[in-house]
Protein backbone atom coordinates (compact mmCIF):
# COMPACT_ATOMS: atom_id res chain seq x y z
CA UNK A 1 0.00 0.00 0.00
CA UNK A 2 1.35 3.43 -0.91
CA UNK A 3 2.05 5.89 1.87
CA UNK A 4 1.12 9.55 1.70
CA UNK A 5 2.83 12.64 3.08
CA UNK A 6 1.76 14.22 6.37
CA UNK A 7 2.97 17.40 8.09
CA UNK A 8 3.05 18.49 11.73
CA UNK A 9 4.24 21.67 13.41
CA UNK A 10 5.32 21.92 17.03
CA UNK A 11 6.21 25.20 18.76
CA UNK A 12 9.52 24.84 20.59
CA UNK A 13 11.04 27.05 23.27
CA UNK A 14 14.78 26.56 22.90
CA UNK A 15 17.77 27.63 20.84
CA UNK A 16 17.93 26.29 17.29
CA UNK A 17 21.58 25.24 17.74
CA UNK A 18 20.69 23.01 20.68
CA UNK A 19 17.59 21.60 18.98
CA UNK A 20 19.60 20.65 15.88
CA UNK A 21 21.99 18.56 18.00
CA UNK A 22 18.99 16.54 19.22
CA UNK A 23 17.86 15.96 15.62
CA UNK A 24 21.12 15.24 13.82
CA UNK A 25 23.33 13.24 16.17
CA UNK A 26 23.07 9.70 17.48
CA UNK A 27 23.61 10.96 21.02
CA UNK A 28 20.84 13.55 20.69
CA UNK A 29 18.37 11.17 19.02
CA UNK A 30 18.95 8.54 21.72
CA UNK A 31 17.71 11.08 24.28
CA UNK A 32 14.16 11.22 22.87
CA UNK A 33 13.60 9.35 19.60
CA UNK A 34 14.77 5.81 20.37
CA UNK A 35 16.23 3.88 23.29
CA UNK A 36 19.54 3.44 21.51
CA UNK A 37 20.97 5.09 18.39
CA UNK A 38 24.27 4.38 16.71
CA UNK A 39 25.72 6.15 13.71
CA UNK A 40 27.98 4.78 10.97
CA UNK A 41 28.59 7.43 8.35
CA UNK A 42 25.19 8.44 7.00
CA UNK A 43 23.50 5.33 8.42
CA UNK A 44 21.73 5.56 11.77
CA UNK A 45 20.58 2.45 13.63
CA UNK A 46 17.61 2.90 15.98
CA UNK A 47 16.46 0.34 18.53
CA UNK A 48 13.64 0.29 21.05
CA UNK A 49 13.23 -1.94 24.08
CA UNK A 50 16.28 -4.07 23.27
CA UNK A 51 14.77 -5.12 19.93
CA UNK A 52 16.61 -5.37 16.63
CA UNK A 53 18.00 -2.14 15.20
CA UNK A 54 16.17 -0.42 12.35
CA UNK A 55 18.32 1.41 9.82
CA UNK A 56 17.63 4.89 8.48
CA UNK A 57 19.96 6.75 6.15
CA UNK A 58 20.56 10.47 6.44
CA UNK A 59 19.78 11.53 2.87
CA UNK A 60 19.81 15.34 3.19
CA UNK A 61 20.60 17.91 5.83
CA UNK A 62 21.37 21.55 6.40
CA UNK A 63 23.27 22.42 9.57
CA UNK A 64 20.92 24.01 12.09
CA UNK A 65 18.17 23.76 9.46
CA UNK A 66 16.86 20.26 8.84
CA UNK A 67 17.60 16.54 8.66
CA UNK A 68 15.94 14.06 6.31
CA UNK A 69 16.13 10.30 6.85
CA UNK A 70 14.88 7.35 4.82
CA UNK A 71 14.08 4.08 6.57
CA UNK A 72 15.66 1.00 5.01
CA UNK A 73 12.18 -0.42 4.32
CA UNK A 74 11.41 2.70 2.22
CA UNK A 75 14.49 2.46 -0.02
CA UNK A 76 13.47 2.75 -3.66
CA UNK A 77 10.51 5.00 -2.75
CA UNK A 78 10.14 8.74 -2.24
CA UNK A 79 9.17 8.19 1.42
CA UNK A 80 11.23 9.86 4.15
CA UNK A 81 10.89 11.64 7.46
CA UNK A 82 12.21 15.13 7.89
CA UNK A 83 12.61 17.40 10.89
CA UNK A 84 12.94 21.09 10.02
CA UNK A 85 13.68 23.99 12.33
CA UNK A 86 11.62 27.06 11.40
CA UNK A 87 12.25 30.49 12.90
CA UNK A 88 9.61 33.17 12.33
CA UNK A 89 11.24 36.27 10.78
CA UNK A 90 9.13 38.70 12.79
CA UNK A 91 8.54 37.08 16.19
CA UNK A 92 11.64 34.85 16.17
CA UNK A 93 9.43 32.05 17.51
CA UNK A 94 10.91 28.63 16.82
CA UNK A 95 8.94 25.65 15.57
CA UNK A 96 9.85 22.11 14.63
CA UNK A 97 8.13 20.96 11.43
CA UNK A 98 7.83 17.24 10.82
CA UNK A 99 7.23 15.70 7.41
CA UNK A 100 6.49 11.98 7.43
CA UNK A 101 4.73 9.35 5.35
CA UNK A 102 2.04 7.01 6.64
CA UNK A 103 -0.52 4.61 5.24
CA UNK A 104 -4.10 5.65 4.59
CA UNK A 105 -6.10 5.41 7.82
CA UNK A 106 -3.02 5.66 10.07
CA UNK A 107 -2.99 9.48 10.23
CA UNK A 108 -4.29 9.76 13.82
CA UNK A 109 -1.92 7.10 15.11
CA UNK A 110 1.01 8.72 13.29
CA UNK A 111 0.14 12.18 14.68
CA UNK A 112 -0.07 10.77 18.22
CA UNK A 113 3.28 9.01 17.73
CA UNK A 114 4.98 12.31 16.79
CA UNK A 115 3.18 14.26 19.55
CA UNK A 116 4.54 11.81 22.13
CA UNK A 117 8.04 11.94 20.67
CA UNK A 118 8.08 15.74 20.63
CA UNK A 119 6.81 15.86 24.22
CA UNK A 120 9.79 13.65 25.18
CA UNK A 121 12.07 16.03 23.29
CA UNK A 122 10.62 19.07 25.05
CA UNK A 123 11.20 17.42 28.43
CA UNK A 124 14.84 16.65 27.54
CA UNK A 125 15.34 20.23 26.38
CA UNK A 126 13.70 21.64 29.51
CA UNK A 127 11.17 23.31 27.22
CA UNK A 128 8.03 21.47 28.33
Amino acid sequence: MAKHKVHYEFPMHCLSEILYEYLATAEGLSEWFADEVTEKGDDFFFSWGGGPAEKATLIRYKPEGFVRFRWEEDEGTKNFFEMTIIIDDITEDLALNITDFCEEGDEDENAMYWENLIENLRIKLGAA
